[in-house]
């Protein structure tokens, strides 16, 4: 089965990027980076979501990112599906930092369960075969709406969803152009996907659990 082994986000600035990672999400080596100049404007089709056990963690978690340099998209709110918050990174990434619980247990507490990499695409049922051909297997499905796909080992979970929603859910125009600024890696690259995303050949597969 592919799995994710890492996500590389560009980043015009290396050593603020890892600064804001680490203040932000004490996230060290789950996400990667790699400088980049490459023009882009806009949205850029993807966001980052954190998902974490209760709304006092994602309250936390939005506030050290907003501590580090974030901007606001979307404060943290209940809604029908539990309670979320979205940011974005002083580098242009979109952060959703979200959980199914509405209410808490106890106290915040700073644990990251899953890491989701959200991709906005034009066609969800165009794009769902397209990687289904490429060794993923579908964990679950709604329509032409939403996929979601099996992570297996890895610590990032893949998941398609239209691009104006996407957009629509993260408050920001999906009108965007130019690069990603988003390389993913696995054992089965080189590929680029029907929305431009990349693929590429990871030189290492060293899997971090989230949180570690």
């Amino acid at each position: 089965m592919t799995v994710i082994d890492t996500v590389t986000l560009g980043v015009a600035d290396l050593a603020a990027a890892r600064r804001f990672h680490a203040a932000a999400f004490d996230l060290d080596t789950q996400i990667r980076l790699r400088a980049s100049q490459a023009p882009t404007t806009g949205f850029r089709g993807f966001t980052l979501g954190l998902t974490v056990p209760g709304p006092a963690t994602v309250d936390s978690f939005i506030g050290t990112a907003l501590d580090a340099g974030a901007t606001s998209l979307k404060p943290a709110t209940k809604s029908l599906w539990g309670y979320s918050g979205v940011v974005q990174a002083p580098d242009g990434t979109i952060w959703k930092v979200a959980t199914s619980a509405k209410k808490d247990t106890g106290p915040a507490a700073r644990r990251i369960d899953a890491i989701v990499l959200l991709l906005g695409v034009a066609d969800v049922g165009a794009s769902k075969r397209f990687y289904v051909g490429r060794g993923l297997t579908v964990a679950k499905s709604a329509g032409r709406v939403y996929a979601e796909f099996e992570p297996g080992p890895s610590p990032v979970k893949l998941a398609l969803y239209r691009r104006r929603a996407l957009a629509k859910d993260l408050g920001v125009s999906p009108d965007g152009s130019g690069s990603h600024r988003l390389t993913i890696g696995t054992d089965t690259g080189p590929f680029t996907d029907p929305d431009g995303f990349s693929w590429e050949t990871a030189l290492t597969t060293v899997v971090h659990h989230p949180g570690a």
